[in-house]
């Protein structure tokens, strides 16, 4: 019962595309080709939009200078 063979897959891929058709995995590979791009353009979008605003990057590393006081007791 170790790892499947080749002859194990090819078995599953026809079995599948008996299920499916071939017109339906093509149509789910190009959607998910679409949504893996949009995901890309979404991420370079906001690196453009951060850099614009002249936000910080995470990698960058940024101090914040403040003052502290001390509370007196009444």
């Amino acid at each position: 019962m170790g790892s499947f063979s080749i002859w194990h897959w090819l078995i599953v891929l026809v079995i599948v595309m008996l299920v499916f058709g071939t017109k339906k995995i093509g149509s789910m590979g190009s959607d998910l080709g679409k949504a893996v791009k949009g995901f890309k353009d979404g991420v370079k979008g906001e690196e453009e939009k951060a850099a614009a605003q002249n936000l910080p990057q995470a990698n960058e590393k940024t101090t914040i200078d403040v003052e502290s006081k001390e509370k007196t007791k009444d």
